[in-house]
């Protein structure tokens, strides 16, 4: 059976269809809430990677301080958008879904079927 891992908020109306859609399909995940609980450094490298897309793919805008710290300028590199995600979790989009193998920043909801499989 997959081992599921939700990196989630529950203010957030996809994160929680999401969620839904994993426990529909009889897999109970583990759900990181990652505001609370941020990943560490080595965590984040690693399900960034997992996604196969760059850091910028789950730079999340809306909501954050994205504009205010200028991040959709070219200038920043992946190791520095690393850093502004440690200090401030909120840039980190979601879901955010790993099998352990491969994750997903499930928008739309029904990119997670991809990771179920």
């Amino acid at each position: 059976m997959l081992k599921i891992t939700i990196y989630h908020n529950p203010k957030c109306k996809t994160s929680r269809d999401v969620l839904e859609k994993i426990r529909e399909m009889g897999i109970e995940p583990n759900v990181v809430l990652y505001l609370q609980s941020p990943p560490s450094e080595l965590e984040l490298r690693t399900l960034i990677k997992s996604t196969g897309e760059s850091v910028r793919h789950v730079l999340r805008q809306k909501g954050t301080p994205y504009d205010e710290l200028d991040l959709g300028n070219p200038k920043w590199s992946e190791d520095e958008l690393i850093a502004f995600i440690m200090k401030h979790p909120i840039l980190l989009n979601r879901p955010i879904v790993s099998n352990g193998k491969v994750a997903r920043l499930c928008r739309p909801s029904e990119t997670v079927l991809d990771v179920l499989k």
